[in-house]
């Protein structure tokens, strides 16, 4: 049994990790906590109905198991209010920590009182063919504001926003910073990395769930209108242009990634047109 250690201090980092038949990538989710260098923190993991051991794994790492639905942000709200932390790491069942991510964390929200949040970058990898597109295009995304959302919140800034809005499916990582910067929360980053595993990459399964985000992105459009803007830049990102250097110097790669934002592209256009029909 691996336990972590909880002092339930003014110190404590709460770390939420939604889950949904997920055996295969908790373990390693988890081992990743135990090399973390920070050690005052716990563990929670909301589920929702897994028909796996995903509890029973998180149980032998002796984390506060829950179960919740529908859908991923009433998970996480819930994993918050659960918590005993001052602090909130919001984190998938699939990615992994480098170990410095909790002190790092840890050691921007304390040194500056302004900073309320924090962006941890990520970085992508995976198997087959698909997959070395995809883990491409997450390079460029590193450091870029307006794609990667903060995942470490102090909880009394996160209750004060009242978390993630419940009625937005997909965009809701991003709803909650545009609300906090609206608001003139100062958000913070750290150069340690969060790594995200794509598994077996298939763009056409993206574009499924690109759609089916599309297709209730109405309420996070009504919120935050001048983000239609972005429709337009599904496939050809801003941030593609400024890297243009990048482009260049891989060809091939750069060529699967075009193919693949395309084909998420067509998937996401057909879920708007779904949703304004």
């Amino acid at each position: 049994m691996v336990s972590f250690y909880n002092s339930r201090g003014k110190s404590m980092i709460s770390i939420i990790v939604t889950t949904k038949n997920e055996s295969l990538h908790l373990p390693k989710f988890l081992e990743s906590l135990r090399r973390q260098t920070y050690r005052d923190f716990e563990v929670i993991v909301v589920d929702n109905e897994s028909t796996d051991d995903t509890k029973d794994i998180a149980r032998k790492f002796e984390a506060r198991v829950f179960n919740k639905g529908p859908e991923r942000s009433a998970q996480r709200n819930y994993g918050v209010k659960m918590s005993r932390g001052q602090y909130v790491l919001v984190l998938d069942a699939d990615m992994t920590l480098s170990p410095r991510v909790l002190e790092d964390c840890f050691g921007v929200i304390t040194k500056d009182p302004e900073v309320e949040a924090i962006t941890v970058p990520e970085k992508s990898f995976g198997t087959g063919f698909w997959t070395k597109f995809k883990v491409f295009e997450r390079e460029f995304y590193v450091g870029d504001e307006t794609i990667e959302a903060p995942r470490f919140f102090k909880k009394s800034t996160f209750k004060k926003f009242n978390g993630y809005d419940m009625s937005i499916t997909g965009p809701e990582d991003f709803d909650l910073p545009l609300r906090m910067r609206k608001e003139g929360i100062k958000i913070g980053r750290i150069k340690s990395f969060i790594y995200h595993d794509e598994g077996k990459f298939s763009p056409f399964r993206s574009a499924k769930k690109k759609y089916y985000y599309a297709a209730h992105a109405r309420g996070f459009l009504k919120k935050h209108p001048e983000q239609i803007l972005g429709l337009g830049n599904l496939v050809l990102r801003p941030v593609f242009f400024k890297k243009w250097r990048k482009i260049v110097s891989h060809p091939f790669l750069s060529l699967g990634m075009v193919t693949v934002k395309v084909i998420e592209g067509i998937g996401a256009m057909l879920g708007i047109l779904y949703s304004s029909i």
